[in-house]
């Protein structure tokens, strides 16, 4: 996920606004307690992703991956008064840890948590939506794409995460097989660009992200 070097990648965390004492604290504890932390945002993306909350001024999100929190507690920043973000996991093993940070937050009541598979609760959601945060399954990428569109504003936006792929996308070879998963996100990443309903942007932070506006 490194993509730029270290000493540019420090210079631009230094000069970014600091992630709040209680994420930095979710940061460590992560890093810590729970497998797989390197799945955690971090400073420099968590800082852009509530960036494009307070810019929205986002009254509805949905998150497709909550994982410890770290993210939905950034795109919470910038939901105005009365908004809510929706987030939702698959791993319930992480439900006690997780909620723990939220509910010690100042956007407890503004997060709505649920385990469960995304798939099947995506099309029980009645809201419309001013932004989509997709970081879960890659291999559903796409379906998941699918799902959320005709649930978000014309002007939202689907803010899908790692699309980069620890730069795999960016480094096929030629006659080399391709695995399953920078296949998949190869397509994805294609069609995105390819979709006449949106506007998009590939922005090469930490691991990618890929901004679609609808029009």
């Amino acid at each position: 996920m490194d993509f730029l070097p270290k000493n540019i990648n420090d210079y631009s965390e230094n000069h970014t606004s600091s992630e709040s004492e209680l994420l930095a604290n979710l940061n460590r504890e992560t890093h810590a307690k729970i497998l797989q932390s390197r799945m955690l945002s971090g400073h420099l993306q968590g800082r852009v992703l509530s960036m494009f909350s307070h810019m929205m001024q986002a009254k509805t999100i949905l998150e497709i991956g909550t994982y410890t929190g770290y993210s939905a507690l950034c795109l919470a920043e910038g939901l105005v008064e009365g908004g809510k973000i929706i987030t939702i996991d698959i791993n319930e093993e992480l439900e006690s840890f997780t909620k723990q940070f939220f509910l010690a937050s100042d956007y407890a009541a503004k997060i709505d948590y649920r385990i469960g598979d995304a798939a099947e609760i995506i099309p029980m959601l009645d809201e419309t939506f001013d932004l989509v945060f997709i970081d879960a399954d890659k291999m559903s990428y796409q379906k998941y794409y699918d799902l959320v569109f005709d649930k978000v504003r014309k002007g939202g936006y689907i803010i899908s995460d790692n699309v980069l792929w620890s730069g795999k996308v960016a480094n096929i070879e030629p006659n080399k097989k391709i695995d399953k998963d920078t296949q998949n996100l190869l397509d994805f990443n294609k069609m995105c660009h390819e979709d006449p309903r949106t506007e998009n942007i590939l922005m090469p932070i930490r691991d990618g992200l890929m901004v679609c506006r609808k029009k």
